[in-house]
Parts: structure tokens; sequence; C-alpha cells
């Protein structure tokens, strides 16, 4: 399911057993301004009834600042509520950012959704 987030933002919702899949797409290039993101997410995780949450990001370019905010936000929300919140898809430029805000081990990262579901080791930095 699409929901659009705002203009330039959008997230596909996908459930499995007991995740909510969650696919953030930058609808336009450039700064498109920042979304409350973990606020969606959030209420798509109590829609669905679960707090096991992958969060897809494959299609973001840049990972800024206001972003990684929505992601330690979204974080600790899920953590309070003993749920699990993993990370797949992201790329080396955007790991790097989090390696750069000391974040990696908070956010490892895998490599695809099952990898994060199965809880394979994740992706090391190159």
């Amino acid at each position: 399911m699409m929901v659009q987030l705002a203009p330039g933002w959008s997230m596909e919702l996908d459930r499995g057993p007991d995740w909510l899949f969650v696919r953030v797409i930058a609808t336009r290039q450039g700064d498109t301004g920042e979304i409350a993101l973990a606020d969606a997410v959030w209420d798509s995780l109590e829609q669905a009834f679960t707090h096991r949450l992958v969060l897809e990001l494959d299609d973001l370019v840049l990972l800024r600042s206001w972003m990684v905010g929505q992601l330690v936000l979204l974080h600790k929300r899920v953590t309070t509520k003993e749920g699990t919140m993993r990370i797949a898809g992201l790329s080396d430029a955007n790991q790097l950012v989090l390696r750069m805000m000391r974040l990696e081990e908070r956010f490892p990262q895998y490599q695809s959704r099952s990898d994060a579901v199965m809880g394979h080791r994740p992706l090391q930095p190159r």
C-alpha cells in the first residue's frame, strides 16, 4: 500500500508475519524538505499491531541530518515497546553518514528485507 507523506515523499507499506516493511521513497530529486517520518511509520506500526519494523532505504539518495533525527526518534519508540527496528538497503555513502554520527551500532545495515528479518550478519562498511 502506498502512502503519501508530503510533497515529494511517500512510503510503501507491506505486511509480513509479525513484521511491517516500509520503503521510503523520495518522489522528487533534490531537497524536498523535512517530513515527520517517525510519526508516520509509528502510526503504521500501531495500525498493524506490531512493533517489528524493517525500514527499506534503497531509494534514499542522501541521508540528511533531519532524517537521521527521525530514525533515532523512531528507534527510541520501537525499542521502548520492546520492538525491533532494522534498516535494509542503505547505500555505502549513507552508511558512512551513520558511521560519522557514531550510529552504526544502533542501526546495523542489512542488504535485503529477508536478511533483516532473519537477522543475518549485518553488512560491514567498506
